[in-house]
């Protein structure tokens, strides 16, 4: 960084400062710690120093931030990282959800059955599992959104998409968990409970509004 011209430096140290807050509080969602969270987005910042000045130069330099900051989680939750695990190692236990993550998912649940509050929320674990199961982007968006309390227009600015795709995200999300919500409370019929039939897995079948959006790979 010493090489770097005076511009270059402040506006690495400008992004550091906007996006370190927000990186912190959604590598905690995940990670379940906070040093852990804090060794990954120390990490993602090292990467993103080292590939500042080619940054500069693209289209969507928050996009290509936000892919190193999955990566660093990635690495945190598999072990490579000094979280939960050794390199070569067996893979590492994921963490369980903590009170923020749990927060979370209740306040997006509030929108998704809102006509029976009560006693979906009495299953947070089972909402849990399903958020857990969404798309990536759209689990991201969940959790900027519920987690963080992130406006959908500060989620894309994070994520480096544009709000409207924040916002297609989070209504196929809600869709989404209503199907799957809907299907793990009916009950099993006699063929399920002795085992001799399986149900469909609600998240097998693909969405096909859950299409890759073109806007959400960086350009490097």
């Amino acid at each position: 960084m010493s090489q770097w011209d005076p511009t270059a430096r402040l506006s690495y140290w400008a992004f550091h400062a906007n996006r370190r807050p927000s990186y912190m509080r959604f590598a905690y969602l995940q990670l379940g710690s906070d040093a852990a969270a804090e060794d990954a987005v120390d990490a993602t910042f090292d990467s993103i120093m080292n590939e500042w000045l080619r940054m500069l130069h693209m289209d969507r330099l928050d996009a290509y931030a936000w892919t190193i900051l999955k990566q660093r989680l990635v690495d945190r939750q598999d072990g490579r990282g000094g979280y939960g695990g050794r390199r070569g190692g067996p893979p590492a236990t994921p963490a369980a959800p903590e009170t923020m993550d749990i927060s979370a998912f209740e306040a997006a649940l509030k929108e998704v059955r809102a006509d029976r509050q009560c006693e979906v929320l009495t299953d947070t674990i089972r909402f849990y599992s399903a958020v857990s199961r969404l798309a990536e982007r759209q689990r991201d968006a969940v959790l900027l959104r519920y987690g963080l309390q992130c406006t959908p227009g500060e989620a894309a600015s994070v994520m480096g998409v544009d709000e409207a795709t924040v916002r297609s995200q989070l209504g196929q999300a809600h869709r989404r968990l209503a199907r799957m919500l809907d299907a793990s409370a009916e009950p099993a019929g006699p063929a399920e409970r002795d085992g001799s039939a399986a149900s469909p897995d609600p998240a097998a079948s693909p969405d096909p509004a859950e299409a890759p959006d073109p806007t959400e790979s960086p350009e490097s």
